[in-house]
């Protein structure tokens, strides 16, 4: 059996306006918090997913890079994660420890993808589907964490705004 996000879940309509990775992202985020609650392998969880009608709107490329990177290394992400929280990790919400690990998967091994974007993505998530204020939270985590993982690009952009 799926367990399935509070409050909204995948098999709702999509929304025409979302971007492939959008969609991608929001499959992994179930396919996370899945795992979280009930276990699994990630590629029993993909397989799941995919049964999903609306798993054809989905970046399959995308999703299963993040999918399965995400829960290969969920112990090394936390090390990450870890040092930019206020708690200890396994005291976030399901949803929130969900989101925090993809967009850290995303900020270390997508690099072509702007950390703005990726923390944007993730504040969207969080709007979505966590608690009514766990978007601010998780903004401030991946802000911190961006400092670290992305720092020569956001050197770039301030030495490009001071140049303007």
């Amino acid at each position: 059996m799926m367990t399935v996000l509070p409050e909204t879940t995948l098999d709702k309509k999509m929304d025409k306006h979302k971007s492939r990775r959008r969609i991608a992202r929001e499959f992994v985020l179930q396919g996370i918090y899945q795992w979280k609650i009930a276990g699994g392998t990630a590629s029993f969880i993909e397989q799941q997913l995919r049964e999903s009608d609306e798993f054809k709107h989905v970046d399959e490329k995308h999703f299963s890079r993040l999918l399965h990177g995400v829960l290969q290394d969920v112990e090394g992400l936390g090390t990450h994660i870890q040092p930019c929280l206020d708690r200890p990790l396994h005291e976030l919400s399901p949803v929130e420890l969900a989101i925090l690990l993809l967009s850290t998967f995303e900020l270390i091994h997508h690099l072509e993808i702007p950390y703005r974007a990726i923390i944007n993505e993730a504040i969207e998530l969080a709007r979505t589907y966590g608690g009514s204020d766990g978007y601010k939270y998780v903004n401030g985590v991946l802000d911190k964490l961006a400092v670290q993982l992305r720092a020569v690009e956001i050197e770039a952009q301030r030495l490009a705004k001071t140049q303007a």
